[in-house]
């Protein structure tokens, strides 16, 4: 992130702490109603409200990234809208990408693994991610916060919130150290370059196997 005279700052992201900040957990059923009023989310799109995990040693989008609050429809409790923090990107560089699942109760854990290979990083294009943390060593270039969400561009033409809401953009973000807990990712385009793919079901024996 750049400071107020354009210099670099560094320092660990908690987007949980963002979200609260933006109001996500006490206006999630409002920003569910507004968002849809104001085509935001769509209708159809409802989340099975399972969380799974998404770590890299490093994100890079140098296209363009937003972030602004936001809900989606619950299919475990329609009465109780998964509040998120939003972020689109539109080009996406994940060098050691892991995503994991491990459903409460379930006695499996999924995990998937791509891009291990630094000339060769998994990519995506642009990429909605609904999550409800994420921590790193991010940097920020041509930063603007405080935007109306309704308004931001630079995370790509469907990255975008409910009128009057809060929103951040940025020309580009490089995020080391990523750690991320989501509900929901779409992309346009999903490269898993080195792709894996592994089922555990030995968890009674041992911890289930995740990103982190």
């Amino acid at each position: 992130m750049k400071d107020a005279q354009g210099e670099p700052a560094y320092g660990r992201t908690n987007w949980r702490r963002f979200a609260v900040a933006v109001g996500v957990p006490t206006v999630a059923a409002g920003a569910l109603v507004v968002g849809l009023a104001h085509g935001a989310f769509a209708a159809s799109l409802v989340l099975s409200g399972e969380e799974f995990k998404i770590s890299a040693d490093r994100l890079e989008a140098p296209d363009g990234f937003v972030q602004y609050s936001g809900a989606y429809a619950n299919g475990k409790d329609a009465t109780k809208p998964l509040g998120a923090a939003i972020s689109g990107i539109k080009h996406a560089n994940l060098y050691n990408l892991c995503q994991s699942v491990h459903p409460k109760g379930s006695p499996f854990s999924l995990v998937i693994r791509a891009g291990r290979d630094d000339r060769h990083p998994a990519q995506a294009d642009d990429m909605i991610i609904g999550m409800s943390d994420l921590s790193g060593e991010a940097v920020f270039k041509g930063i603007e916060i405080g935007k109306d969400a309704s308004t931001v561009t630079k995370g790509g033409d469907k990255a975008k919130g409910a009128a009057g809401t809060f929103a951040q953009e940025a020309d580009s973000v490089t995020i080391t150290g990523l750690h991320q807990t989501a509900y929901y990712t779409q992309a346009s385009t999903f490269t898993l370059t080195g792709l894996s793919l592994k089922l555990n079901t030995d968890w009674a024996n041992k911890a289930p196997d995740e990103c982190y």
